[in-house]
């Protein structure tokens, strides 16, 4: 396994749009939560996705552009440094059909033991599964 970037194809739904006839700004902090995600899952192993969890500490978000209903939309996400608590993850969120940058992130993640929700130390296994 390497730190390539994971990515996922979401569509743009109905209930993702607000008032501006746009896909709300708290939408996109739900897909940069959910590639973050299908990329563990994807790439962790069996035991490390039983004993190790994950809880945000800091997320930063920079909207470029808007994605509208019905757009195919990339999310695309890494991880950059990795120490044994905390991951920081990179996401950027593209407009399928034109590969306009519509969003990019980066979120400060912290491991937690599953069972017990303590800050937890990674692996160095784990970490260079998925850092750069």
């Amino acid at each position: 396994m390497s730190a390539a970037p994971f990515e996922m194809t979401v569509m743009v739904l109905p209930d993702d749009i607000d008032e501006q006839n746009h896909v709300n700004n708290a939408v996109y902090l739900r897909w940069v939560q959910e590639v973050a995600t299908a990329h563990w899952r994807a790439v962790a192993g069996t035991e490390a996705q039983e004993n190790i969890g994950w809880v945000v500490l800091r997320h930063e978000i920079d909207y470029k552009a808007p994605a509208c209903l019905n757009d195919n939309v990339v999310l695309r996400t890494w991880v950059g440094k990795a120490t044994r608590l905390t991951f920081e993850r990179f996401t950027e969120i593209l407009r399928r059909s034109d590969g306009q940058l519509l969003s990019k992130a980066r979120t400060l993640w912290c491991p937690v033991n599953a069972q017990t929700g303590r800050p937890k130390r990674v692996p160095l296994q784990v970490r260079q599964q998925f850092s750069i």
